[in-house]
């Protein structure tokens, strides 16, 4: 019985992923997350491009010995501080506050200080921020541009270690974040997909000829595993683009820390576990598909899944931050949240055994959820058909 209703479900499975790859839709279903990207990159070097285009710089308005002095100064001090020293820019080689303050206001020039003077008494001319901010960097460079030719800076032995526990798991805490925000993204953007063609073939009947056919559950579940095909499909695009933009930009891998199993085995419980999200949130739509009759009764029910959802994904990462206490439990217990908890501790926990378990529990919710789904379609839909025919006899009797 089980084999021939996974056969029947592999069926549906083959007709609506041979449907949904080869349809004209499906290359624009690719090509939309992208676009969010490709607007994101413009954006970050137009973000890029302002940044360069206000740097700051300070004039100098002294005299031509003092202003050497202090670009030689501020050349020599600059690979020696912690922070960046705003390029100096000769204006005047006169020591008037006049001189500051007209090459300060000059449009052509777009000087955010000017220091005048000498080098004993310098003078900083700007705005309050820049002058609190800069006071004491002019007055350090001033102070070696009028000690001359000082012994130089003194090398200092250093001694680094390659970590520490708690940067461990510090690091491994962002890597587990960072996975399930991804794991949540993906869910999020490739889930609606089920209720989408489901309400669809019920419009055009189709399900029902397929219900006849094959068993309920069978039709659910082949549509689920057709679903998750396509969303696979698209997750492999999508994750070879940004492989080789990230190759291209030179970022790796290695600035996340390496999770506890490894990246091997992240990766494949990270499948496992999208998969299995993927899985559950589906059968849920297919629920919810069951009950809608139109586009809008779709988007009324599946509303409130959508903000559960987020709620599930901020309960995930809230446990997170509470390794071993009640709600880091409840997170892996409660199925679905128990892919992102899993993921997050498969992060920052190195045993693999307890991801056996909590892939076995995922997929007997996801049995239950599709089964009470069929029944609740077969209750609410399929009776459409009996309940007529029987109003029918009543009619033919009564005449």
């Amino acid at each position: 019985m089980l084999a021939e209703k996974f056969r029947a479900a592999m069926v549906v499975a083959r007709r609506d992923f041979v449907a949904v790859i080869f349809s004209k839709t499906f290359i624009f279903f690719l090509v939309g997350p992208l676009f969010p990207i490709l607007v994101g990159g413009l954006a970050g070097g137009i973000g890029r491009a302002a940044h360069d285009m206000d740097q700051p710089e300070i004039g100098i308005a002294m005299s031509a010995t003092d202003a050497q002095a202090m670009v030689a100064a501020r050349a020599a001090m600059a690979g020696h501080m912690a922070g960046p020293i705003p390029e100096f820019q000769v204006v005047s080689d006169a020591a008037e506050d006049a001189q500051a303050r007209a090459a300060l206001v000059s449009g052509d020039k777009r000087l955010a200080a000017v220091v005048s003077g000498t080098l004993s008494a310098p003078r900083l001319t700007g705005t309050e921020g820049r002058v609190d901010e800069w006071r004491g960097i002019v007055s350090a460079i001033a102070a070696r541009a009028r000690s001359g030719s000082p012994e130089a800076y003194p090398a200092v032995d250093t001694e680094i270690v390659r970590t520490s526990a708690a940067q461990t798991r510090s690091s491994q805490l962002t890597t587990a974040q960072a996975g399930q925000t991804l794991l949540f993204l993906l869910v999020m953007l490739l889930a609606g997909m089920v209720l989408s063609n489901l309400v669809e073939e019920k419009a055009n009947k189709i399900i029902e000829v397929l219900a006849a056919a094959i068993p309920m559950d069978a039709l659910f579940l082949g549509k689920l595993f057709a679903m998750l095909g396509v969303s696979l499909v698209g997750v492999a695009v999508w994750g070879s683009i940004g492989s080789a933009l990230a190759l291209m930009s030179g970022k790796s891998l290695a600035m996340l820390a390496v999770p506890a199993v490894g990246w091997p085995a992240f990766f494949v419980l990270g499948f496992l576990y999208f998969a299995m999200a993927y899985l559950l949130l589906g059968s849920l739509f297919l629920a919810i598909g069951g009950m809608a009759t139109t586009v809008r009764d779709v988007q009324t029910l599946s509303m409130p899944v959508t903000m559960l959802q987020l709620l599930v994904f901020l309960f995930a990462s809230y446990a997170l931050a509470k390794p071993g206490s009640v709600f880091e439990w409840a997170a892996i217990v409660f199925p679905f949240s128990s892919p992102f908890a899993m993921l997050a501790r498969a992060a920052m926990d190195g045993g693999i055994a307890q991801h056996f378990v909590a892939l076995a529990w995922q997929g007997m919710w996801v049995m239950l959820i599709v089964n009470a789904g069929a029944r609740l379609f077969r209750r609410t839909v399929m009776k459409s058909g009996p309940a007529r025919g029987k109003a029918k006899k009543r009619k033919v009797a009564a005449a």
